[in-house]
């Protein structure tokens, strides 16, 4: 599934190599078999392995990256995420060094639901609402965030 704003349809190759590469690792590493952490894929490219239980959908704001793709798979668990353009959101708050910008929930987005083996493809351009309960139930989750440079 490719969801996206047909003015971002051209702009990225989703099976560039640093993508190929991405989707290699997540077919030949079981994440819920490794440590939390960072794994180096290769140059511009590196995965996070993080465990967590789910949120009620008031508990976590919409982010977005400005340098880094997110790949978001789910390798255990069920969750819901939010995902719409990022264009006229309100800013909350930005960490620059942290590469994250958080906003206040906009009023249209889209809602995806996550089981194990799926994933999201999250260009700069969009933001999205991680770790969020699926059907308000809370869910123990093995996630791995692959994060793609943009340059």
């Amino acid at each position: 599934m490719l969801a996206t704003n047909i003015k971002l349809a051209k702009k990225y190759n989703y099976l560039s190599e640093k993508f190929v590469k991405a989707y290699e690792w997540l077919e030949d590493n079981d994440p819920t078999k490794m440590d939390n952490g960072r794994y180096d894929i290769c140059e511009g490219v590196f995965a996070i392995v993080q465990r967590y239980t789910t949120c009620p959908f008031d508990e976590m704001p919409f982010e977005a990256h400005n340098d880094y793709f997110d790949i978001q798979y789910l390798a255990q668990g069920k969750e819901s995420l939010g995902i719409c353009l990022r264009e006229g959101l309100e800013i909350e708050k930005e960490q620059t060094d942290l590469d994250v910008v958080l906003f206040k929930t906009p009023k249209f987005y889209t809602q995806v639901n996550l089981q194990a083996g799926d994933f999201v493809c999250i260009p700069p351009e969009e933001a999205h609402q991680p770790r969020v309960q699926y059907q308000k139930q809370e869910d123990d989750v093995v996630k791995v965030v692959i994060k793609v440079s943009v340059k």
